[in-house]
């Protein structure tokens, strides 16, 4: 066996030395100090103690032959295409997503894993489907628009003609001159926004100075817990809004609605391209029965919605005709993760875990390729090139595709809470009007016995991009171990470690529980400003070499994981906290409906 065995870096990690003393301190001792002003720590778990060697063993030989299967034998893009094109968006509840979870199943179990099934994370709503969707313009003149329906919407039920009517509502006031005056009609609701010239390439690749800054920790944010709580409130008040807004519109026998499409940010937004998810969707949680949407409702391009409403606005009557055929296919559906495994061969160590995932779910203007096809691909190749090689893991190795992640990360929550561990959620009445990714912990995590097996959880969740480092998730521990693991790699662009938290996505639900669990920081290409949550989701923007790139580094990291002689080290177990960071780089994406609410943050943090 080819063994390369590479010292920590210290100088690479000095912004750190303080933070890996406190780790070291901790180790001896059993608890954490908390800093001045912060909340008492948690007790560390046993595997946080579980002694670390000074140096780390890397199998280059190994790391040569998951290069070589996965750069010159790759599957990654047949998994692509027959996830984005046969079977289309995926969104949870759908019958799109029951055969999505299938395909995997099967796929999984024809590479060679074991013990290939789906598992149920709980109920979760309404299950729907668009079938088609179109709008046109009939006067003054005859326009077809780009649009489609909103998630959840429902059908109108064959075609629809109506007299197109603003409206724009800032709060319960506002109602009132719209009252008696929109039965029938077709609603532009929102003021039309600013479309800025793309000045500035919506495809970019990282940049040198950039991953060196990304390095740099803590990171400044403007704000602090007062910004948090104004958000917060800000936030509270158009989530109430936008649900009085569906209801008067339902009471006032509204044909049908339009929204505007958000802005994308960095040049995004425009151009044909539109985003349809949550944030479109008319009220709050639309997949609850509940919550279920009255009134027909569309996204549309803004540079369609911009045509109508300036006609209005200078007093040009418009009518419309539009067509929106939707299905809802069950009221009470479940939630599923599609899971499989390499078993252990290590009769110590085979007990324990080491995962690997992505969420299957998507939205669904577009077929879901880069969010998240892309990183449920790349776990997929990761099990195949394993497998494929023949590997003997120690500990193991275990993929979960998701589903539920859009909605609140639902699916990988759903399964660590019934695997590994939970906070108790607050049943008060103002609580539970939230979501229960922003509901108050009642009481201390409760831990199960299979979170002390888990090793770590690696994600990928930031598009079709190359990997170029990790968030490590403030485990100021595991940084040396990961630049040993990097250093090969170098030459495959694997240069940075940072400090910082990613938001946003499933490796969250395994760190709120005290599991080391990791996203890697991705290429941003266009995710961000044209791909993530827009039409423009689809096969065409994947990028074939990044995703083989992924897949390699990946696949490393799992297998080192795997191999190695002891668990990866833990932090102190979190104190209990709401799932949802207002202040973090990426908050949940598409919850915030637009209408009357900003557009959802990046998942990078850039």
């Amino acid at each position: 066996m080819n063994t390369i065995v590479c010292w920590t870096r210290a100088a690479v990690w000095s912004v750190a030395g303080a933070a890996l003393l406190s780790v070291a301190a901790m180790g001896q001792h059993g608890r954490m100090k908390p800093m001045q002003g912060s909340r008492s720590a948690q007790p560390v778990t046993a595997a946080t103690q579980e002694a670390q060697p000074a140096n780390e063993s890397v199998d280059l030989n190994m790391y040569q032959r998951i290069m070589d299967e996965g750069f010159n034998h790759s599957h990654v893009m047949d998994y692509a295409s027959a996830l984005a094109d046969d079977i289309g968006p995926r969104l949870t509840g759908s019958p799109n997503m029951a055969k999505a979870n299938k395909w995997t199943q099967d796929q999984l179990t024809a590479m060679g894993c074991v013990n290939a099934h789906l598992e149920s994370w709980g109920e979760f709503g309404l299950g729907w489907q668009q079938l088609n969707t179109w709008v046109r313009m009939v006067t003054p003149d005859t326009a077809v628009f780009i649009a489609q329906a909103t998630p959840w919407s429902p059908a109108t039920n064959g075609p629809v003609t109506g007299q197109v009517v603003a409206m724009d509502v800032q709060n319960e006031k506002d109602f009132a001159q719209y009252k008696g005056k929109l039965a029938g009609k077709i609603v532009l609701l929102g003021k039309m926004r600013p479309v800025p010239p793309v000045d500035k390439p919506l495809w970019t690749r990282y940049t040198d100075k950039q991953l060196a800054d990304m390095e740099q920790y803590p990171e400044t944010r403007n704000g602090g817990p007062s910004n948090l709580q104004e958000r917060l409130k800000k936030y509270l008040k158009r989530r109430e809004l936008v649900d009085k807004i569906a209801q008067f519109l339902a009471d006032e026998h509204a044909a049908a609605v339009i929204v505007p499409s958000r802005d994308g940010g960095d040049g995004g937004g425009s151009g044909g391209t539109f985003f349809d998810d949550n944030g479109a969707a008319l009220g709050t949680e639309p997949y609850k029965a509940e919550h279920q949407v009255k009134v027909p409702v569309v996204v549309m391009a803004i540079e369609h919605y911009g045509r109508m409403y300036r006609l209005l606005q200078a007093n040009v009557p418009v009518t419309a005709q539009m067509d929106v055929e939707t299905k809802f296919t069950g009221d009470h559906q479940q939630g599923y993760d599609t899971i499989a495994e390499i078993p252990g061969t290590d009769p110590k160590l085979k007990e324990q875990l080491v995962m690997v995932g992505g969420h299957l779910d998507s939205w669904i203007a577009g077929t879901g390729a880069t969010d998240n096809g892309a990183g449920s691909v790349v776990a997929m190749e990761v099990m195949r090139i394993l497998n494929a090689l023949h590997v003997q893991p120690r500990r193991t190795i275990r993929i979960a595709l998701w589903s539920g992640e859009e909605e609140g990360i639902y699916g990988s929550r759903g399964y660590v809470r019934n695997h590994f561990g939970s906070f108790p959620l607050s049943t008060a009445p103002d609580q539970m009007k939230l979501p229960e990714w922003l509901r108050k912990p009642a009481g201390p995590l409760t831990i199960k016995p299979e979170q002390k097996l888990v090793s770590g959880y690696f994600n990928v969740d930031n598009g079709s991009g190359k990997i170029r480092g990790v968030y490590l998730q403030g485990n100021a521990a595991v940084a040396p171990i990961f630049a040993a693991w990097m250093a090969p790699l170098k030459g495959l662009g694997v240069t940075t470690e940072t400090m910082r938290n990613t938001g946003g996505t499933d490796h969250l639900s395994f760190d709120a529980v005290g599991i080391p669990g990791f996203q890697f920081i991705q290429d941003p290409l266009d995710y961000e400003t044209r791909t993530h949550h827009s039409n423009m989701d689809v096969y065409e923007e994947l990028s074939p070499d990044d995703l083989k790139q992924a897949a390699v580094v990946e696949a490393i990291f799992v297998y080192n994981t795997a191999m190695r002689d002891q668990m990866l080290p833990r932090k102190p177990l979190p104190a209990p906290k709401p799932m949802y960071d207002f202040n973090a780089p990426k908050p949940l994406a598409g919850v915030f409906p637009d209408a009357v609410a900003p557009a959802p943050e990046k998942k990078q943090g850039k």
